[in-house]
């Protein structure tokens, strides 16, 4: 028979055996339906977002431009040069500021100024709807005319609060807020800012005035954090790029960023890849364990076929008839699984952008995007083949006589060589898939590195476990010494159960670790080396002032104080900053502006680690203290220049020493300190930290903030417990994609579980037939799966702890300490889980009637 013919006969014995139903590979299907779910989802939801931000960038950004100045606004010539060319311009400014309600209580606000022309692209919505100026800003009408009390508030300039901010100071619409030195009138709630992706309240909520009344609140002070942007809207049919090359060569020296609604948020971009990747990675995760339930009830489905297998055989039946039998029924069902998963996957997709509507940058543009799913379909259908080539080689070579014997006394047959080749390719071209459609390389051959690893150590862990109960068989007590004998027995699925249920904890138990470990710091070891306090926009000529009222208020216990620049870097040794090449660890200080200070001698705790500090008398050429671990990921090092543009003028900086920064502490760190003399005579504010007693934080806010009304007081306690926050909504999302592995183990438990169960009847019925009682065979059981869950969840702690240590400690680079009781817990519900599924395997093995099945015999 050729092999088109062999081809034809394996197509149709399958097609009659698929018609017998596929109750015995519910497992499968459910394996491969879970892991393709998870990756399905993940890819959909990242490929709807960047949808959205692809349609909507225009709106996202706030025109089909924006040109970033820093903090001095673009000359009229800009303004003048882009309407000359047909283009509409929007200016805004942020900075950050102090709200007093009226009962004296304040809050730290991200304020933006705009003007009549915002928003360029989108709606501004407020609550109740109106327009932010007034009339007379607005020159429609004149100054309204009313009784003095009430002239004096419809004339007042207007404030568009985040409604958080209304419900933290009580505040209700009409009510007087103090902004600086000038009071508005809370005017409506915002409801939604069209622009709020890509200019982000960072420091606290929203606070939205007219840019005529930004002047009023004398906050616009030399060398206060201010940021200047404008936003331009084109003629229709303009070329975006082209329009920003030539607004960039017009104005080659100013030095500003400029961006397309093309790249309305590239840091929105670069998070969603990471975040994706990462959760692919997890959701493949419980793929790879679901291949172990693949490889696990194609096992089991071949050993219930070992007698229609062993037929044909005998009957002459080819090897390779009897492999593509049972491979295109696997593919099959494999192929449905895989359907499965990916309508479930979009399932997820829909209910996880439901979910998190109000964390999202853009509302996702749900639709059955191609790529995704492709690319789950492939991992499926690798995974699916890398796990079920072997058992089906092995069962196609096996004799007839030896199939039956197979079960009770393995063979150790192994599949042809070209299966094995097959086997092996799909295992590669899974791997290939895997870095290739990974955003990080090095971390995605990382991880299959780890997979590797952790199915060796759990394999041996197995091995080890029935080394030892084989070595403890002459124990006397029956339930011990039948247990232990169940652990390596011919056929025992002690590594299959201890490799699924370990790898779905071991991820677990990492993530657990990790985020125990970022929490502890921030909940105990920040806040004790933290000040309560930052201070900014602190003047030159208030700079002593502050000092002295800030030391005599009740309960301060230090003050310190630094001048501070806001610099961008625009070149690295004479490079442009867009085209130097630097680690992607470190290329986030390229972005936006960066703090600069000033230091005749090196800051408390410095630690420099090449190079020396400059003279205290130091007047020559600009010198620069570098960030080490920066300088590492530049390139650069001792003698090497980075330029800065501050105030529009650029200045090259020579490194002279590199700096061990400890960001931990929350202190007063700069990346770049500067040599006095020619940024001293520059224009800057300064920041302030107050550290003393907790108790005292309300009133030293106020004493501070009413005696300056244009500085802003940052709480560092309310800072920390908006990461942590942020902490347990990612910690919370990581716990429920890795959570998916748990549950892809639960059911290669299930299935290995099933899979044995007819073995287990037979041998309850034997058992009770030669005088054993319930009792000792459930407790004989109850030991087997005991001492499973007890090993796998040993070693998911072992590897689940180093793997939080190599993140915490080389990734995150912070301090990492064993945390006992996660581990505990690992063990513990490892333990529980497969005694839960061995009793109810127990409980309907013992239900059996010994003799019908006796008589079958």
């Amino acid at each position: 028979m050729g092999p088109v013919g062999q081809c034809l006969l394996g197509l149709r014995l399958a097609r009659r055996e698929l018609r017998g139903g596929i109750r015995s590979l519910r497992i499968v299907l459910a394996c491969l339906a879970l892991g393709v779910a998870a990756i399905a989802a993940v890819g959909t939801l990242r490929a709807a977002i960047q949808a959205g931000l692809a349609a909507d960038g225009a709106r996202i950004l706030g025109g089909d431009i924006e040109l970033r100045s820093g903090n001095r606004p673009a000359p009229p010539e800009a303004r003048a040069w882009i309407e000359a060319r047909g283009g509409q311009v929007s200016a805004v400014v942020t900075l950050r500021s102090m709200l007093v309600a009226p009962s004296g209580e304040r809050m730290l606000v991200e304020l933006k100024a705009v003007d009549g022309a915002y928003p360029l692209y989108g709606t501004l919505e407020l609550d109740p709807p109106g327009p932010l100026a007034t009339p007379q800003e607005a020159n429609a009408v004149p100054i309204l005319q009313a009784p003095p009390a009430e002239e004096a508030g419809l004339n007042m300039p207007r404030v568009a609060l985040d409604p958080l901010v209304a419900e933290r100071l009580g505040l209700s619409v009409g009510d007087r807020v103090r902004i600086g030195e000038a009071e508005f009138r809370f005017a409506a709630r915002v409801a939604a800012e069209p622009d709020k992706a890509t200019s982000p309240a960072l420091f606290g909520p929203r606070a939205l005035i007219t840019a005529a009344m930004l002047e009023r609140t004398h906050l616009l002070q030399p060398g206060a954090l201010v940021q200047h942007d404008l936003r331009l809207r084109l003629p229709e049919g303009a070329s975006r790029p082209r329009f920003a090359a030539e607004l960039t060569t017009a104005f080659a020296r100013e030095g500003w960023r400029i961006r397309t609604a093309d790249q309305a948020e590239p840091a929105v971009s670069h998070f969603l890849d990471r975040a994706a990747s990462f959760l692919t990675l997890a959701g493949l995760t419980a793929l790879l364990v679901g291949g172990i339930g693949v490889a696990t009830g194609v096992r089991g489905w071949l050993e219930a076929r070992a007698k229609s297998i062993a037929t044909l055989r005998c009957l002459g039946a080819p090897a390779s008839v009897i492999f593509l039998t049972y491979l295109i029924q696997v593919m099959a069902l494999a192929a449905l699984g895989i359907g499965i998963g990916l309508v479930a996957g979009y399932g997820l997709t829909w209910a996880a952008a439901q979910a998190l509507s109000g964390s999202l940058p853009v509302p996702p543009r749900l639709a059955p995007y191609p790529k995704p799913l492709i690319l789950a379909t492939l991992y499926g259908l690798l995974t699916a083949l890398a796990f079920a080539l072997w058992p089906l080689g092995r069962a196609a070579r096996i004799s007839g006589s030896a199939l039956f014997r197979d079960l009770v006394q393995p063979t150790g047959t192994l599949p042809g060589r070209w299966v094995i080749g097959l086997n092996l390719l799909a295992a590669l071209l899974l791997v290939a898939l895997i870095v290739r459609t990974s955003g990080d390389k090095l971390f995605a051959l990382g991880f299959c590195a780890a997979v590797v690893a952790a199915l060796a150590l759990f394999r041996a862990g197995a091995w080890g476990l029935a080394a030892l109960a084989q070595r403890l068989s002459h124990l006397r007590r029956p339930a011990l010494r039948l247990g232990l004998a169940n652990l390596h027995r011919p056929g025992a699925p002690t590594a299959l159960l201890v490799v699924s249920l370990g790898i779905g904890l071991t991820t677990l138990a990492a993530i657990a670790q990790i985020e125990g470990n970022l929490r502890r710091q921030l909940a105990a070891e920040m806040p004790s080396r933290a000040p309560n306090f930052f201070f900014i926009d602190i003047q030159s000529d208030q700079a002593g002032r502050f000092d002295e009222v800030a030391r005599g208020l009740p309960g301060v216990a230090e003050v310190r104080r630094v001048p501070s620049l806001r610099a961008r870097v625009v070149a690295v040794k004479g490079v442009s900053a867009e085209q130097a090449r630097v680690s992607e660890e470190t290329a986030w200080a390229l972005r936006g502006d960066r703090g600069l200070t000033y230091a005749a001698t090196p800051p408390q705790g410095t630690k420099v680690v090449a190079g020396a500090w400059w003279p205290a008398d130091y007047q020559g050429q600009p010198l620069l203290s570098f960030d080490a671990n920066i300088a590492q990921g530049w390139g650069v090092g001792i003698g090497d220049t980075i330029t800065v543009n501050v105030l529009g003028r650029d200045i090259e900086l020579t490194i002279a020493n590199l700096r061990s920064v400890d960001w931990r502490g929350l202190g007063m760190n700069f990346t770049m300190v500067a040599s006095p003399g020619l940024l001293e005579r520059a224009p800057h504010t300064h920041i302030a930290t107050v550290r003393g007693d907790a108790a005292q934080d309300a009133a030293v806010l106020r004493a501070l903030t009413d005696a300056f009304p244009n500085i802003s007081g940052i709480r560092v306690r309310d800072a920390l417990e908006a990461v942590a926050a942020l902490l347990g909504r990612v910690g919370t999302a990581l716990t429920a994609t890795g959570s998916l592995t748990l549950l892809a183990g639960a059911l290669v438990l299930a299935g290995a579980v099933a899979a044995g169960q007819r073995q287990r009847v037979r041998d309850a019925v034997v058992l009770k037939t030669l005088g054993a009682t319930r009792a000792q065979i459930r407790a004989a059981w109850l030991v087997e799966y005991a001492l499973i869950g007890l090993v796998a969840g040993l070693l998911a702690a072992l590897a689940g702890s180093a793997a939080a240590w190599a993140v915490v400690t080389r990734v995150m680079r912070a301090e990492w300490v064993l945390l006992p009781g996660t581990l505990a817990a690992t063990v513990l519900g490892c333990a529980l889980l497969t005694l839960a599924c061995g009793q109810i395997g127990t409980a309907l093995a013992l239900r059996a009637r010994p003799g019908p099945l006796l008589r079958n015999e």
